[in-house]
């Protein structure tokens, strides 16, 4: 019997976009949207679709948002997630090749963007590679695309290693416990439908930068025993 996956969708403020991306993801499995406090009709466009739409009732970051999916369809039985932006960024068509790899043994998919770094701003580019270049050293593991928010997570690994920080920086955390805890993380570069991503993205660089730093650091120092 195949595994049972499951796509979810973090959204803020993606009234203009959701319901493209839900309607794309669709045909390759659930789906399920989490709008995290949008003050516009993202939620609304997201139902419209025909898929649940998990609610928090005030912003609390992206971080929480993917725990309360996890949180749901772990409890639905199913035995992975894949995660994607709401803000049209990533091609949901790219969704087999990720899951490929979970099937493989991956324990963690990453869908990896650093061959596309030419096409990307300045800012960013540097932003996405040094951050990558610093947790691939701290997770003590070579880590292509830290920034990536287009993965597959295996039930097991969040079970495991768990999802407590509250914003972005719950992405680049995890992978450092992911890491150090000895589960398989596997890279799968992707094509990208915006490739600078920046008119759309909620990312803050400085404080959302030095939130990663400081769950990264506090991640690497945890007991994995």
């Amino acid at each position: 019997m195949r595994k049972r996956f499951a796509i979810a969708i973090p959204a803020f403020e993606a009234q203009a976009t959701i319901g493209d991306v839900v309607r794309r993801s669709l045909p390759f499995g659930p789906v399920i949207v989490v709008d995290d406090g949008s003050p516009d009709r993202t939620g609304e466009a997201a139902r419209s679709c025909g898929v649940p739409v998990l609610l928090h009732d005030v912003n609390r970051g992206k971080g929480c948002a993917l725990r309360t999916a996890f949180a749901h369809l772990l409890a639905e039985g199913y035995e992975a997630v894949v995660t994607l932006d709401a803000d049209g960024q990533h091609p949901p068509e790219e969704v087999p090749r990720l899951l490929d790899a979970w099937r493989s043994g991956a324990d963690l998919v990453l869908g990896t963007r650093d061959h596309l770094y030419d096409g990307m701003s300045r800012v960013r580019r540097t932003s996405n590679a040094s951050s990558s270049w610093l947790i691939s050293r701290v997770a003590g593991h070579a880590l292509p695309d830290c920034q990536t928010g287009f993965r597959v997570y295996a039930r097991e690994l969040i079970e495991s290693v768990g999802f407590p920080e509250s914003r972005f920086e719950a992405e680049s955390a995890v992978l450092v416990r992911a890491a150090r805890r000895g589960f398989r993380i596997a890279g799968v570069p992707i094509r990208l439908d915006t490739v600078d991503g920046r008119a759309t993205s909620h990312y803050r660089p400085v404080v959302d930068s030095l939130r990663i730093a400081r769950a990264v650091t506090r991640a690497r120092f945890e007991d994995v025993s």
